[in-house]
């Protein structure tokens, strides 16, 4: 074994962490996908709730990128 277990346990958090890119990815496609449903239940409204729909993925996104950033630190913290 070259490696200890101390790397091993590094990286399979890096890579537990990285799951988190993956459902920041179903997050967004949730509340664009609510957004939708209601914009074509009710179009008139859907203008006003154009600016919620951004906060909303940015929120989703962000999580997303904090996610890869905790993986991108595991991985090659020292």
């Amino acid at each position: 074994m070259e490696g200890n277990i101390a790397d091993m346990g590094q990286l399979i958090g890096a890579g537990l962490a990285a799951i988190g890119s993956g459902v920041a990815a179903i997050g967004v496609g949730n509340v664009a996908g609510n957004y939708l449903a209601g914009a074509l239940r009710n179009p008139s409204a859907a203008a006003s709730q154009t600016a919620t729909l951004f906060i909303g993925i940015a929120f989703a996104e962000a999580l997303g990128i904090f996610a890869f950033l905790v993986s991108l630190l595991l991985m090659f913290a020292v």
